[in-house]
């Protein structure tokens, strides 16, 4: 990795920048632009996703299991997969409450599952959209807390996954992306509307 970093700077809108601290945990140091790493990010997720296909009753809703995936998922690419970020983000509790509030709503999710608090798809969008909140990783976590929700969703309700994509690449800057985000800004402001519809807990129209 070079020390110009402008070539990073081209975020989709709602994504996290690196710093280059964390820039420098690339196993890559070749890759000079943005598409060379998006490359080499999706062909790890393919790999993390084939590992847990594999995985028969994993503890989902613990800690070890969010960091082993977080690592499976972009091991190949950054040295710092799998550990709590340790820097300030545009988004995220400050990072020493990560491991805190990790817990608490890994807690929430188990007595939701327990108690039957939400149907499986609201779960899953609620958990989704507090996972992203917190920002447990210096990178990649929109895809790791999309995956964790179908992960709570496939291998502990036995219910389908959430068509996150929709027909578009959700990395990229285009509509589907542009109303995750927005659907994600409501819920940060306790509108959870727009998020449920999205995931397809609800239907247009209808209050949270």
């Amino acid at each position: 990795m070079t020390d110009d970093y402008t070539s990073f700077v081209d975020y989709p809108d709602g994504a996290t920048p690196l710093d280059p601290d964390e820039l420098d945990g690339l196993k890559f140091k070749h890759v000079t632009t943005r598409g060379e790493l998006d490359q080499l990010e999706q062909a790890g997720i393919t790999e993390g996703l084939k590992w847990l296909d594999k995985q028969k009753n994993p503890d989902v809703l613990s800690e070890a299991f969010v960091l082993e995936l977080h690592k499976r998922l972009f091991g190949s690419v950054w040295k710092w997969a799998g550990t709590f970020r340790r820097t300030e983000k545009n988004i995220g509790v400050d990072p020493i409450q990560v491991a805190i509030q990790l817990r608490q709503l890994l807690d929430d999710a188990k007595y939701w599952v327990e108690h039957g608090t939400y149907s499986a798809k609201e779960l899953a969008g609620r958990f989704h959209h507090k996972l992203v909140l917190i920002h447990p990783f210096p990178n990649g976590n929109g895809r790791h807390a999309r995956i964790m929700a179908d992960a709570v969703l496939t291998k502990l309700l036995d219910e389908p996954a959430i068509d996150w994509a929709g027909g578009y690449k959700l990395e990229a800057m285009n509509e589907r992306r542009d109303q995750y985000i927005a659907a994600l800004r409501a819920a940060d402001g306790h509108d959870m509307r727009a998020l449920l519809e999205f995931v397809g807990a609800r239907k247009a129209g209808v209050d949270s």
